[in-house]
Formats: C-alpha cells, sequence, structure tokens
C-alpha cells in the first residue's frame, strides 16, 4: 500500500486539490485499495475550515466531492505512518524536513519534483490563479501515480 500525505500551509487550497484529484485517479483506475491518501497543513490557521471557495468551481467541474474535506494539521508522528509526504512548494518542503529533524527515510518531495519540469506549485492564495495551480498539480498527481504504478 502507498501511503501519502499531500501538505500545504493552510490544507484548503493546494494540498486538499492534491488529495482529491489523487482519490479520484485512483478511483478511476480501480486501484483504490493500494492507496492511503490524506493532507494537511502546516499552519493552524485554517485548522477545520473547508477547501478554499474559489476551489469549489473546478472540483464541481470535475465531478469531485469536496465537501468532507476540512483542514488538519500535520503531526511530528505522521512521519511513522505515511510513505510519502508531498509538499507543495520549497517552504513547504523545508518546513516538514524541521517538523521531522530532517528527513532520514528520504519521504519528503514537491509535488513537481515527479515531472518534467520540476519546479513549486504556486499558491493561488496569494497568486488568485487557481486554474494554473490545477493544471500544476494535475501534472504533478498523475507523474506521481505512473511511478508508484511503476513500482
Amino acid at each position: 500500500m502507498f501511503r501519502i500525505m499531500f501538505v500545504c500551509h493552510g490544507n484548503i487550497c493546494r494540498s486538499p486539490m492534491a488529495e482529491l484529484l489523487m482519490k479520484k485517479l485512483v478511483a478511476d483506475k480501480k486501484v483504490e485499495s493500494e492507496f492511503l491518501i490524506q493532507s494537511s497543513a502546516l499552519s493552524n490557521e485554517e485548522i477545520g475550515n473547508p477547501v478554499y471557495y474559489a476551489t469549489i468551481p473546478i472540483y464541481e467541474r470535475l465531478g469531485i466531492d469536496y465537501t468532507k474535506k476540512r483542514a488538519v494539521r500535520l503531526k511530528k508522528s505522521d512521519y511513522d505512518n505515511f510513505d510519502l509526504f508531498i509538499g507543495m512548494d520549497n517552504a513547504n518542503k523545508t518546513w516538514l524536513k524541521d517538523l521531522f529533524n530532517g528527513d532520514k527515510e528520504n519521504k519528503v518531495y514537491m509535488l513537481l519534483d515527479f515531472t518534467k519540469e520540476k519546479g513549486e506549485v504556486s499558491d493561488p492564495w496569494w497568486t488568485r490563479d487557481f486554474e494554473k495551480a490545477y493544471k500544476d498539480i494535475n501534472r504533478g498527481v498523475n507523474a506521481l501515480f505512473e511511478k508508484l504504478m511503476k513500482k
């Protein structure tokens, strides 16, 4: 089983989108039993809040149920319970390594590390470009899925 935790600053825009897109992908491919997929925040400020309203049109267009997702905080103890921690940008990756006192088991990555065009998923909270974030996240999730299915 692949145990994946997607992570971003607040867990209302990018990481829940990665979680929900990955869940849809594994459901479409009928391999849900091979995955545990969750997302969480590195900060406390959005804990308990639903997905950000500006992401809802994307979920609705794709037929993805987003209504049960609430922001949760990543815990240091999560390191033992997941195989991969996928941040969206360099700040997330640094924060993850700080929280985990390093990355002894090489579990921390950025989502676009799995694509040909490596880089960061820009934060649509600041850019307001939710479609660009969606396209990058979708590309990253598909590349991650392909890599895992080759194992």
